[in-house]
């Protein structure tokens, strides 16, 4: 052990746990992010386990048409005699599955594109920015609407015209970092000392541009969702076979006057996750700011 170390401590070793420790201390102190938390683990165990507690089949007819939340049917069923619980359970699968997925894949293209258009600059710059700057110019739901418009409904076609909707906000975040770290002291001594560009990129820049790409990660997930459920709800989402929360909304608008609970449960299904999801994202918002300097 060096005397630095036995002056002040092993920082090294020591850093992990008093990150994770601050991190349970954060979200302990904040309530909103704690029932985000909270909220968002109750519908991911649904997503995971939701087929073995869905109580019914959700495809499956009965007679029992439009009946109101009772101890046979908890949340009702629809006009077609549809348990409206396992309908909500299996909907939050495929919700939760398109807003993670489409965000991991919008992440990956458009961090890859922010990060090249930000450290070589130039003509990759201008082209890759060009490109961003067009789609920036359309809301990301309508982009998503002619995709899927243009490339016919399910599931695969809705998660990439999501991605593809939400790809111009990672490039834009990744690129702004990179403008901002790579002229820093510790890059410019990567690069004296003959480090190659992807190592400079993966090592050095990207790990210290992991904050802002997060937090904007955490919004897009909720925003993905809401776009599942709204192009579900105008009929351009999965299969009329897959129950998702925006499907069941749209089938049920018909007979909302006489049959609230179809449309408030998936309703409050959504209003719930989206809520937990912001509401999580503040939290890790305010636990990666570098400019938070309490004492951890």
């Amino acid at each position: 052990m060096s005397k630095y170390s036995a002056v002040f401590g092993d920082s090294t070793a020591n850093q992990p746990r008093t990150s994770r420790t601050r991190f349970i201390r954060e979200i302990a102190r904040d309530r909103k992010a704690l029932f985000g938390l909270v909220v968002l683990s109750f519908f991911g165990f649904l997503a995971i386990f939701g087929q073995w507690i869905s109580p019914h089949d959700p495809n499956a007819m009965q007679f029992d048409m439009l009946q109101p939340p009772s101890l046979a049917f908890p949340l009702g069923t629809d006009d077609l005699g549809r348990d409206l619980l396992s309908r909500v359970i299996h909907g939050t699968q495929i919700s939760l599955f398109v807003g993670v997925s489409t965000v991991a894949i919008a992440l990956f293209f458009g961090l890859a594109l922010g990060l090249l258009a930000g450290y070589y600059g130039g003509w990759i710059d201008f082209i890759i920015m060009r490109y961003i700057d067009l789609q920036w110019a359309f809301p990301n739901f309508i982009i998503a609407v002619y995709l899927v418009a243009v490339f016919g409904a399910g599931l695969l076609n809705i998660i990439i015209a999501i991605s593809l909707a939400f790809l111009d906000d990672f490039a834009r975040i990744a690129r702004s970092m990179v403008l901002t770290i790579k002229h820093e002291q510790y890059v410019d001594a990567a690069r004296v000392t003959g480090a190659a560009d992807t190592r400079i990129l993966w090592r050095h820049i990207l790990p210290n541009s992991v904050a802002p790409i997060i937090v904007q990660a955490t919004v897009s997930v909720s925003y993905a969702i809401l776009g599942e459920a709204s192009l579900s709800f105008l009929g351009l989402g999965v299969e009329a076979d897959t129950p998702t929360w925006g499907l069941i909304l749209a089938d049920g608008r018909s007979f909302i006057s006489r049959a609230w609970w179809l449309g408030l449960f998936p309703g409050v299904a959504i209003m719930l996750t989206v809520l937990s999801i912001n509401f999580l994202g503040d939290g890790l918002r305010d636990y990666l700011d570098v400019r938070d300097v309490k004492d951890v």
